[in-house]
């Protein structure tokens, strides 16, 4: 997993609210078996016409949004199914942080767990970045997760918390898998000792 430190991207608001991972990763793509390649189906049912062709009503498919990796929503992001293809889809689309003012639970785990960063801030604060990319196209913003704030270069920060475990695993980059691997030493001492086969 990428390790999240400081990041500074590209904005992309999202002015919608009760966003659910039916919407994020439409039901028809969970059959594949990658954790990769989810990002062209990101938001495919708002991002695509009927015909296929790209929807120019359609947020994340403005040009001035091309290559964002900070979206902005509202609240209660990430509603609906529990589904983990939400956050892949997000990440391989290029997307390190979703701020909003609420998230669904299980998304808001889920994010931790793939490298991406939810972000809670009051709906003041989401209010503000709206409105700072409504009026400032290639707006750009700053994520400290060390710092844990969220600034620009106007001086405006605001900050937010992540609970000691999760930002330590975010930044260093540690998912489940990884984290168990640090135990390697104690699961190969705990088998030897039940007679069981060494773990490979």
């Amino acid at each position: 997993m990428q390790p999240f430190t400081v990041h500074t991207g590209l904005v992309a608001t999202m002015d919608r609210s009760n966003v659910d991972t039916d919407q994020i990763i439409p039901k028809q793509f969970l059959k594949r078996i990658e954790r990769t390649g989810f990002g062209q189906y990101l938001f495919f049912d708002w991002r695509f016409l009927a015909d296929g062709r790209p929807n120019p009503e359609f947020e994340l498919n403005r040009p001035e949004f091309a290559g964002a990796s900070i979206l902005v929503a509202r609240q209660n992001f990430g509603n609906g199914s529990s589904r983990e293809h939400a956050v892949w889809a997000l990440a391989d689309y290029g997307i390190r942080a979703v701020i909003a003012s609420s998230f669904a639970d299980i998304f808001f785990n889920n994010c931790f767990k793939n490298g991406c960063l939810p972000i809670t801030l009051t709906a003041e604060e989401v209010d503000y970045l709206h409105r700072q990319v409504a009026v400032h196209p290639g707006y750009r913003a700053t994520i400290d997760l060390r710092e844990q704030c969220v600034s620009d270069e106007t001086g405006w920060k605001a900050g937010f918390k992540i609970d000691d475990f999760r930002r330590m695993c975010l930044l260093e980059g540690l998912d489940d898998i990884a984290l168990t691997l640090q135990q390697v030493d104690k699961i190969a001492a705990f088998e030897a000792a039940r007679g069981m086969s060494p773990i490979s």
